[in-house]
């Protein structure tokens, strides 16, 4: 039987969440499109980091239920881009497997369950799995666990073999995917994955090199304060919420526990010497400070936060959403840039939320975004293949309707905005804004971060300019105008009626004017309109139709 605690349990989460953190741009650069969109290690890293934050928010001595939900919910609503999505389902697979083995806790038994049903439930939200991607590794893990229960093992020994096992499928995904084999590397999303279960493992069994309390060190106190003051109350007796780190080898932690609950509520303290966390919501943070610093304590990262200013603030948000006309339908919209946002809203989106190519806003981000828009129902545009199964999430836990029309690209919104009827039906909508972009052809610039090979093979090398067709690298060179111009040619602009321009941050206006000069002259029936789309990364965005 197993001798974890719950503490043990936690941290081990916590200093997996860091250590994929840390190794966060080792995982970005196994990516085979060498194009600066939202990376697997980051967009996994964001996923586990709300996991943390909010586990760190639990009371102590929360049950195994209370423990299982937060990590689901929090998972679910910090998954950013494709591969954190499928992380987060992961996570809700191994919660749901857990049950019913809370007395005997972490076993060789309680393992085999937990990973067999992660693989279920990544599984299912898929609609079209491929081999060799993470969703490869956690199958390959599960096996892994259900051999070292017939083997049976120990806990730590199981622990081991599943590690092992997790590495292994990594370093069989190329055989699977030609694409990862021509590059040279292995699929992303699976070692993010093997890179949390190493990390999980080597902390429970307290294996060298994952010490320390990472759960109290790792949570970014102003995220956590501003979710904390949601439900905080007017008639609150205490005001501030308080919340430091204390760096002490001498520190009573007993007395420290017992002088906390006289300032106020909400108090907590967690940690091991030297590093604690402090939490407190009192009407004297300078008593609170002022005790630790006359008790031989360190203290840093001090944040105080008026929680009665903070919630007069959000209610005139709230008071001014709720004066706002109401409408039937509403619709939510990304953008990379404060260009295409404008342009968004003159269309008639509601709310815009800002990131694409460079962040992919969470399932949370977006259900904020929804829960923004005074409508009865809401339709949500992506504008990126990444930020889909995000949108997808946020319709499955959203208490308002609400559905995807999966543009993957801003000037697809435009188009799909040109379909969108208030008046009409929710599924009407999404019929219509969809038959609206089904004909737009996207094409894309932008530099390569690091060397691959085009769509016919042709070599890539860092730092190109390369030219994006609807998904697919057609067009390399050296000059953004060149590489526009040479997509158009791929793209077949001579059979397209209009052409839709978005410059970057970092293309002039005297680049704009002097690129549509250019396409001007080499296709004289061509309708052009240029806009400043200030996305970052990508100089240039167009669409033709």
């Amino acid at each position: 039987m197993s001798n974890y605690s719950t503490h043990e349990v936690l941290n081990a989460i916590a200093a997996a969440q860091k250590a994929l953190s840390d190794r966060k741009d080792e995982v970005n650069r196994l990516n085979v499109f060498p194009v600066p969109d939202g990376d697997t290690g980051t967009n996994m890293s964001l996923t586990m980091q709300m996991v943390v934050d909010n586990l760190a928010k639990l009371p102590i001595g929360a049950s195994s239920a209370e423990i299982r939900k937060t990590i689901t919910t929090g998972a679910l609503m910090g998954a950013r881009g494709n591969s954190g999505v499928i992380t987060s389902q992961i996570l809700r697979g191994l919660c749901e497997g857990f049950e019913g083995f809370e007395e005997e806790g972490i076993t060789t038994a309680s393992l085999d369950s937990c990973f067999a049903r992660a693989t279920e439930v990544a599984f299912q939200a898929v609609r079209k799995p491929v081999e060799g991607t993470i969703l490869t590794v956690i199958k390959d893990t599960a096996a892994a666990a259900k051999k070292a229960r017939k083997k049976k093992l120990n806990t730590e020994e199981a622990l081991d073999f599943i590690v092992n096992g997790a590495y292994e499928s990594v370093q069989r995904t190329p055989e699977f995917l030609p694409v990862l084999k021509e590059n040279g590397v292995v699929d992303a999303g699976g070692f993010g994955l093997a890179i949390l279960i190493d990390a999980f493992a080597a902390t429970l069994t307290g294996k060298e090199g994952f010490a320390g309390d990472a759960l109290a060190m790792s949570r970014p106190a102003p995220k956590a304060e501003i979710e904390q003051i949601d439900d905080w109350d007017v008639d609150s007796a205490f005001r501030y919420c308080t919340e430091f780190l204390v760096h002490s080898n001498t520190i009573d932690v007993d007395a420290a526990k017992d002088f906390l609950p006289t300032m106020g509520d909400c108090d907590l303290m967690v940690g091991m010497h030297p590093n604690f966390k402090v939490h407190v919501h009192s009407n004297r943070p300078d008593q609170v400070l002022g005790w630790f610093l006359t008790h031989d304590c360190q203290i840093s990262e001090v944040h105080v936060h008026n929680m009665k200013l903070q919630s007069d603030e959000r209610n005139e948000k709230i008071e001014a959403q709720l004066e706002a006309e109401h409408k039937p339908l509403g619709v939510v919209a990304v953008a990379p840039g404060s260009g295409t946002a404008k342009i968004l809203e003159s269309l008639g989106v509601d709310v815009v939320i800002s990131g694409g190519q460079t962040m992919n806003p969470s399932t949370a981000d977006i259900l904020a975004a929804v829960n923004k828009v005074n409508a009865d129902s809401v339709v949500i545009l992506p504008n990126n293949k990444n930020i889909i199964m995000a949108a997808q999430a946020c319709v499955e836990v959203s208490e308002k309707p609400c559905a995807v029309v999966a543009t993957t690209s801003v000037p697809q919104a435009f188009s799909a905005m040109f379909g969108f009827d208030g008046e009409a039906s929710l599924e009407e909508n999404v019929e219509a804004m969809t038959e609206a972009f089904a004909e737009v052809k996207t094409g894309e610039v932008t530099h390569a971060i690091k060397d691959s090979k085009d769509a016919h093979g042709n070599p890539i090398k860092d730092g190109d300019v390369i030219g994006i067709a609807d998904g697919s690298i057609e067009a390399v060179g050296s000059d953004v105008s060149d590489v526009v111009l040479a997509l158009l040619e791929t793209m077949e602009a001579d059979d397209a009626d209009t052409m839709t321009i978005l410059a970057g941050e970092d293309f002039s206006d005297e680049d704009l004017g002097a690129l549509v000069a250019r396409i001007e002259e080499a296709y004289e029936d061509l309708e052009i309109d240029p806009h400043r789309g200030e996305q970052a990364l990508y100089p240039v965005v167009f669409s033709l139709e």
